[in-house]
């Protein structure tokens, strides 16, 4: 067990952490988690999780609860209480640099293990298109290499919003094992950060999945692709956009029939 002062202010915040948000996951929410056997055989570290958003924080603080309790080999469930004073430590999430700095909470969740990144698209509120920085690439390797880090690809939490390059480069650099996980129900659950209720005793739902098969080798975009897909944000999965697209068409097609005459 690591005892340098950092580990141990971490191990305090998770646990602290914990104690606040397990009775949420527990009594608040019908929380559901599957797959999290996939986890049983992970490597100690190099694991990139990779998965859509719906809030800033709640479904970071469930997976934390799930990664914790499969350290005890305790699968598709909340961890114990007592297993939250031993929480594996090398666990490091991806967030935007503007989203961490506003509030004493999100301070917190930066010592519980954030790697703070600079969007490239946005920034304060507007959109914004510079370069990627590549000390925030150089630190998510970092990262890698001590342990596993939480990612989101599309890096805000509207769905179906393309995936950003920058975790393609990140995989094809630095060849992690990436597992996706996918979420729902938090969106109707909490506000937009995730520390308010909104829907209090509906469902959430948390599944881990297999390791994808990478192609490290391959273009950026077609690894981009996988990854959307196996995390269900890809277009495939977007029923609303297809029906929006189905009845603007049938519309069109409505309209056109009425002026064929002309």
């Amino acid at each position: 067990m690591d005892s340098s002062p950092i580990q141990i202010r971490k191990r305090i915040i998770i646990f602290l952490f914990g104690l606040i948000s397990w009775p949420r996951f527990k009594w608040s929410f019908n929380t559901h988690i599957s797959g999290a056997e996939n986890l049983k055989n992970l490597p100690r570290k190099g694991v990139l999780f990779v998965g859509n958003h719906q809030t800033y924080f709640a479904e970071t603080a469930l997976m934390y609860h799930v990664i914790i309790a499969s350290k005890w080999r305790r699968f598709n469930k909340l961890p114990a209480i007592y297993m939250l004073m031993f929480p594996k430590i090398n666990i490091f999430f991806v967030a935007a640099m503007e989203t961490m700095k506003t509030g004493l909470l999100p301070r917190l969740f930066k010592l519980a293990g954030g790697i703070l990144v600079k969007r490239t698209w946005r920034s304060k509120g507007e959109d914004v298109k510079r370069e990627v920085d590549l000390n925030d690439t150089s630190k998510i390797g970092d990262a890698l290499q001590r342990g596993w880090v939480i990612n989101f690809p599309q890096g805000t939490t509207k769905p179906f919003v393309k995936g950003r390059k920058g975790v393609a480069h990140i995989i094809k650099q630095y060849h992690p094992i990436v597992v996706p996980i996918v979420v729902d129900g938090f969106r109707r659950s909490f506000d937009k950060r995730g520390l308010l209720y909104k829907k209090k005793g509906s469902d959430l739902y948390l599944t881990v999945k297999p390791p994808i098969h990478i192609d490290y080798e391959g273009d950026v975009e077609l690894v981009l692709k996988d990854v959307m897909y196996e995390i269900e944000q890809s277009e495939e999965f977007d029923q609303v956009g297809s029906l929006q697209s189905t009845i603007e068409l049938e519309q069109k097609k409505d309209h056109q029939s009425k002026r064929t005459w002309y």
